[in-house]
């Protein structure tokens, strides 16, 4: 009982500080204080920082060095994907606001952005670990046949081992996504990855069919 007294005025008077330390121990009584509190104050640097995250994912799985030089790529996600990355997400929060509705959930289109500018952190973070890789590779990390070999061998266990890092940094956001959305929603853990897959199933599917089928013909 006490723990759980602790846990409420914990999750009522968090510093700005403790809600990026604690979110990786207690993200649920975070993820409660942001929600309650209302706590917008760092929601948009996270948003643009995500959306050049987000741009770099893309760039390296589109190839993008294949026609672009590395300042060029660079340039691309940091200007495009900080200025307009974040309209994705804004975009995937009014489809969880939507989508929740028909589980019962609670959040709005405002709310659930904001919870998800904050499970974004860990995703953030792997910007950190995106440098030294453009430092040792430069646009070859970028293009499809990209010679991944030159470098040594103690920068390329540097290098693997930060994408092993990323890696894991990608499967804490999951985690944070499903615990964030749970409390936003109020739904259970079940639920809130329902939620979260729903916006995927109705919209991304379809699309992905008529692009495969439009291909074909």
């Amino acid at each position: 009982m006490n723990n759980e007294i602790d846990t409420i005025d914990m999750s009522q008077n968090l510093t700005d500080r403790e809600v990026f330390i604690k979110i990786w121990t207690k993200p649920r009584m975070v993820f409660k204080f942001i929600n309650e509190k209302h706590f917008d104050k760092y929601v948009k640097i996270l948003l643009v920082l995500a959306g050049i995250s987000r741009a770099f994912d893309r760039a390296s799985m589109k190839d993008m060095g294949d026609k672009m030089s590395l300042w060029a790529v660079m340039g691309f996600c940091i200007i495009l994907g900080g200025l307009l990355g974040w309209i994705s997400y804004y975009i995937y929060a009014a489809l969880l606001s939507w989508t929740g509705k028909w589980l019962n959930g609670k959040g709005n289109t405002s709310s659930i952005l904001r919870i998800l500018s904050y499970a974004l952190i860990p995703s953030i973070i792997a910007l950190i670990f995106l440098i030294p890789q453009i430092g040792i590779y430069g646009n070859e990390l970028f293009k499809s046949d990209g010679d991944m070999t030159t470098a040594g061998l103690i920068s390329n266990f540097f290098v693997y081992g930060s994408m092993i890092i990323e890696f894991i940094l990608g499967i804490w956001t999951i985690i944070f996504f499903v615990i964030g959305i749970s409390e936003v929603q109020k739904l259970s853990i079940g639920k809130s990855i329902l939620n979260l897959l729903l916006p995927i199933i109705i919209f991304a599917v379809p699309i992905m069919i008529i692009i495969l089928v439009t291909s074909v013909l």
